[in-house]
């Protein structure tokens, strides 16, 4: 069982940037590096997007047509922490962002807004 709590949502003008936290609690003898990472957004009315993911050690991350050149995936495996930049952001970056842990666990999300 893995736990996800993000943070670092909030309202931002377009151009403007957030780094969104995602940290893990996992079960006794679970280990964080063996999750391969993923953040998505689902916005009002639409279908859950990909947005970026890495694998366990960091080393290979993917990233979503709509974001590609603008946000950067990251993971601390020493905090059991994956994080998400976002730079040059666009009113349609607006939604929840989630991560997500294998294919499995999810977090509650936390709202990103970018006004015109």
């Amino acid at each position: 069982q893995v736990q996800l709590v993000e943070s670092g949502g909030g309202l931002v003008q377009a151009g403007g940037s957030l780094r969104l936290s995602c940290v893990a609690s996992l079960a006794a003898g679970d280990t964080f590096s063996t999750y391969r990472m993923g953040w998505f957004r689902q916005a009002p009315g639409k279908e859950r997007e990909f947005v970026a993911a890495i694998s366990w050690s960091g080393g290979h991350t993917y990233y979503g047509d709509s974001i590609k050149g603008r946000f950067t995936i990251a993971r601390d495996n020493a905090k059991n922490t994956v994080t998400l930049q976002m730079n040059s952001l666009k009113p349609e970056d607006t939604a929840v962002y989630y991560c997500r842990a294998g294919f499995s666990f999810w977090g509650q999300g936390t709202q990103v807004t970018v006004s015109s």
